[in-house]
């Protein structure tokens, strides 16, 4: 017999979010996966559990190896129970690999569903939740930030990222140049701690809030583009090219969307890029 892979979410704050079948779980699970070993044991004491299961390590930096080693495991017919510091294993945090392995030895794979900073900052925002997505961290480097936030400037669905408090600054900088300063979003930090603090407005406002530094877990929530109007005006199909451009997006590339989306001749938008280019000069 094949053990069973067990995600079990963890609180995101409050300790006492926890699920009874988290409780249950810690305390008689053979082998458990923990991001942070040290927090594993803070949580079990917290939650009054006497762990006696075989701990191991499981993080970014050793995922690939060590779901090598817990795939035998299961192989073998122990159970493993996965818990990352906080939230669901493979949202963001290490899980997946080991759940894409486990599916393709036919192992059984199981969810202890409970906490999630993304749904919780979804619903707190105020923005719309009938549909959204969630895109995760965005790229450190600038030039690879403002790809990605070029690729989703249309995106309709209302987007949740998560960020880090030392990059929250330059990334809703970021979000302000590509998605335009006043479309709403939300700040969320320190979901369900003591000091849990929803801010919400333009993302150019929000960038400016942040500049001073802002501490504790993020999680970003913003809406999703508004449904797009049919360009035909030559400086309405300029004006959209620069606004690719400064998003990072090649003129070409930027003309050749821009024609797709508004169904006219490529010919026809760069005409209209070169006289605005021509009109600039005079």
């Amino acid at each position: 017999m094949k053990g069973t892979l067990i995600l079990a979410a963890a609180p995101i704050g409050r300790v006492d979010d926890a699920s009874p079948r988290l409780t249950r779980a810690l305390a008689d699970a053979p082998i458990i996966a923990a991001e942070d070993t040290r927090r594993l044991r803070r949580l079990a004491a917290d939650l009054d559990v006497t762990l006696s299961a075989r701990i191991v390590s499981y993080y970014d930096q050793n995922e690939r190896s060590r779901a090598t080693e817990l795939l035998q495991d299961l192989l073998e017919g122990r159970d493993v129970l996965v818990v990352t510091d906080a939230g669901m294993p493979g949202v963001s945090d290490p899980g997946y690999r080991l759940v894409v392995e486990a599916v393709a030895a036919d192992v059984r794979v199981t969810v202890l569903p409970g906490p999630s900073a993304v749904t919780t900052a979804l619903v707190l925002s105020g923005l719309p939740t009938d549909r959204f997505c969630f895109e995760g961290f965005l790229p450190r480097k600038p030039g690879e930030r403002a790809a990605r936030l070029a690729d989703l400037a249309a995106e309709p669905r209302t987007m949740v990222f998560f960020e880090a408090p030392h990059r929250l600054a330059a990334s809703l900088e970021a979000l302000a140049e590509a998605f335009g300063e006043e479309r709403p979003a939300a700040v969320c930090r320190e979901l369900t701690k003591t000091y849990e603090e929803v801010k919400r407005g333009p993302l150019g406002d929000l960038a400016g809030w942040a500049a001073d530094g802002v501490k504790g877990e993020i999680t970003v929530v913003v809406a999703g583009a508004p449904p797009r109007t049919t360009l035909t005006e030559p400086a309405d199909l300029a004006a959209a090219v620069a606004e690719r451009e400064r998003a990072g997006i090649p003129r070409k590339d930027a003309i050749t969307e821009i024609a797709k989306e508004n169904n006219v001749p490529k010919k026809v938008v760069y005409s209209a890029v070169l006289d605005a280019k021509g009109a600039a000069g005079r």
